[in-house]
């Protein structure tokens, strides 16, 4: 029996434990070749697609308040049953010379921000949910004639514009009142505007009562028809397009693109080394040409 147990114990209590197996790879600081070699590969193919974005503001060279108010959410999620850049971007003009512009505009891009969550929330942070009933643009509309009722009650004569873009994936859904503006801007040095301002000035264009040369300095074209919070009935223009690839969303109020030219605009976002640098040109080119209105912009890419 003696024998049994020291024959035991040399199975279980003195047996010697298994080596661990050692990790053998080694960190190596790259070389000054290969850092030069990844920074200047302009054709990297990103395995996660993502949005990016950033945002500029300023209350410019010639008001005292700030009347605009902004909004950027980014957010990627990914994993094995793949991924889901999305993102939310709202500027919006408090219509200068009515009571409470700033009340309008902060209404505005809360209330459309907060419906627009709530309805994607259970759909992006929860594990198992029914699929959205809505379609993005029902969610917008619903939104946006929520913002009205609100700036009505809060903020009684006052308006706003708004532009907001709802990204999920490569689409991109957007509610558009007033002259806040979209635009497309590529690396190939083109600018697209996909919103359509619903000023005096823009009306009369498109009657072909005056021409865009004479619009540049037209007496009243900060005049609006349609702003939200004014008005009874309001119908703002909802659509969908496609994310540009590659390209650059830029939603901004006039207080930029009313000032800075196309081909500075387009220089400062192609040429800046990111997009928050890109913003802060844009806001001091805007601030240079005299900086006569609040200035707003966001600028968003999908990149992979």
């Amino acid at each position: 029996m003696a024998k049994f147990f020291r024959w035991l114990s040399g199975l279980f209590g003195n047996r010697p434990k298994p080596e661990k197996k050692m990790d053998t790879a080694n960190t190596a600081p790259l070389t000054e070749d290969q850092l030069k070699a990844i920074v200047n590969n302009q054709n990297v193919q990103f395995e996660l697609q993502q949005l990016v974005s950033a945002a500029g503001q300023s209350v410019g060279k010639q008001r005292e308040l700030n009347e605009d108010s902004v909004l950027a959410i980014t957010t990627t999620m990914a994993g094995n049953s793949g991924n889901l850049p999305f993102g939310l971007y709202i500027v919006a003009d408090g219509m200068g010379g009515h009571q409470f512009g700033e009340v309008a505009s902060n209404a505005a891009i809360r209330t459309v921000a907060g419906l627009v969550l709530k309805k994607f929330h259970p759909y992006l942070f929860q594990v198992k949910t029914d699929s959205i009933e809505e379609s993005f643009q029902e969610i917008m509309s619903d939104a946006v004639n929520e913002a009205q009722r609100i700036i009505q009650r809060e903020a009684p004569g006052s308006g706003t514009t708004l532009t907001a873009a709802l990204v999920l994936g490569q689409q991109i859904t957007i509610a558009h009142v007033g002259d806040s503006r979209a635009n497309f801007i590529y690396p190939d040095g083109r600018i697209e505007t996909v919103t359509r301002d619903h000023s005096l000035v823009q009306r009369l264009q498109e009657l072909g009562h005056i021409t865009p040369e004479e619009a540049e300095n037209y007496p009243h074209r900060n005049v609006l028809y349609k702003a939200l919070g004014q008005g009874d009935l309001l119908e703002p223009e909802i659509f969908s397009i496609a994310f540009p690839q590659p390209g650059t969303l830029m939603i901004s109020s006039d207080g930029l693109w009313g000032v800075v030219a196309e081909q500075d605009i387009i220089h400062a976002v192609n040429e800046a080394p990111n997009l928050q640098r890109a913003c802060q040109n844009l806001v001091s080119a805007a601030n240079a040409a005299g900086g006569p209105d609040n200035i707003s912009v966001v600028l968003a890419q999908l990149i992979g």
